[in-house]
């Protein structure tokens, strides 16, 4: 499984803070999470959202004194300067597969309209007009966040992916297209971000800030879970995974997720312990999984062998998992990963896995948004680095 995460060993493990959903908050909102002008969804959980999501609307320009229109236009411009220049993207460049995330602003005035570059109109109405982009891209179009409102701006976040094997064509596609005029930041994390540095500042004259893969991970899926999806949980289990006729889908409330086990299976595995949401240390992983490869599933031509080989592979991470969480003492388990997507073999049989061998004690939990959490994260590093500016 060719991509790895970069060993990063934080701060030594300890009790979670007492008060965990605060410090989830307070760091959304460092990370460039601005609240919405409407509650937003706290993951489908019951509760009324957190006062701090609250955000009182400026009243239109249209009304009041013309010293209040004045003022209003100030704070409104003042705001304009600590935001980052559009397009926002975040990527995670992986060993098999890029993940992209990019939000599309839907709150543009007409006066904005007017003064809009069109190298920046083009790159928009591409990538959202479009679900698939050449032979290999694809827009994950399900998986669209709505009604988001980031650094103050309102829009919609979409997900895409591409082999990592296309990433010369993404990068010439930038140069085509004039992207280092727009004077945005591309913030990257992953292998990929050090593999093709060179080329995006030779060939697109792009110069890429590269990000921890673990802090982007952790980052992107706390955002992700507080504001939901689309008014449902991210996080869900299998209820009765040991039963094939009774197995199924069923949301999960993880309001409070410290301390859990992340575990995180792209083209590598890493399996975090989590205590807070900058507080986690890499307890193991490795990097096995030619069954990931084209050349190497061209190679095998019985399709019971291609899946006794992924499911003995997914045991191995189950019960490695397992007991990980026994020795953290931890008992929420958190699957993520670009190897779960269209893979219900593998998300069944941990489910199994993890219930068989702490004989019920432990829930396999799934997000989603599985293998999107480190672009994710990127975007927030972005919308915090023009705010601390």
């Amino acid at each position: 499984m060719g991509e790895q995460l970069r060993a990063q060993a934080a701060a030594p493990a300890g009790p979670p803070p007492p008060a965990a959903s605060c410090s989830l908050l307070g760091g959304l909102l460092q990370n460039g999470f601005h609240p919405a002008s409407q509650p937003l969804s706290n993951g489908g959980c019951g509760e009324a959202p957190h006062p701090l999501l609250l955000r009182p609307e400026l009243p239109p320009l249209g009304h009041g004194s013309p010293a209040k229109k004045c003022r209003l236009r100030r704070r409104m411009d003042s705001g304009r300067r600590h935001r980052p220049p559009f397009p926002w993207f975040g990527m995670d460049i992986g060993g098999t597969l890029v993940k992209l995330v990019y939000f599309e602003p839907k709150d543009i005035t007409a006066e904005e309209e007017q003064e809009e570059v069109e190298n920046l109109k083009s790159i928009r109405k591409y990538l959202t007009s479009n679900t698939a982009y050449g032979k290999t891209g694809i827009r994950d179009v399900h998986l669209e966040l709505k009604n988001l409102t980031m650094c103050g701006r309102k829009g919609n976040l979409h997900f895409i992916r591409f082999p990592s094997c296309a990433m010369h064509r993404f990068i010439q596609m930038g140069s085509e297209k004039n992207f280092s005029s727009l004077h945005t930041t591309l913030c990257a994390t992953g292998g990929g971000a050090y593999k093709f540095e060179e080329d995006f500042r030779m060939i697109a004259d792009l110069q890429l800030h590269k990000l921890d893969e673990l802090d982007c991970l952790i980052q992107g899926l706390l955002y992700v879970d507080s504001v939901g999806f689309n008014g449902q949980p991210e996080c869900y289990y299998f209820e009765n995974p040991t039963d094939p006729e009774q197995c199924q889908k069923k949301p999960y409330c993880l309001d409070n997720p410290y301390p859990m086990l992340l575990v995180n299976i792209g083209s590598g595995v890493s399996i975090l312990a989590v205590y807070s949401k900058d507080n986690y240390k890499r307890v193991t992983g490795s990097s096995f999984g030619h069954m990931m490869s084209k050349e190497k599933r061209d190679s095998i031509s019985k399709e019971d062998l291609a899946r006794a080989t992924l499911v003995t592979i997914t045991n191995n991470i189950g019960s490695i998992a397992r007991m990980c969480a026994l020795n953290e003492n931890i008992d929420k388990v958190v699957f993520v990963g670009n190897f779960l997507r269209i893979n219900m073999i593998s998300m069944k049989v941990l489910a199994y896995a993890m219930d068989y061998w702490s004989k019920g004690q432990l829930k396999a939990l799934f997000l989603e948004h599985e293998g999107y959490f480190g672009a994710v994260g990127a975007l927030l590093e972005l919308l915090k680095m023009t705010d601390d500016q």
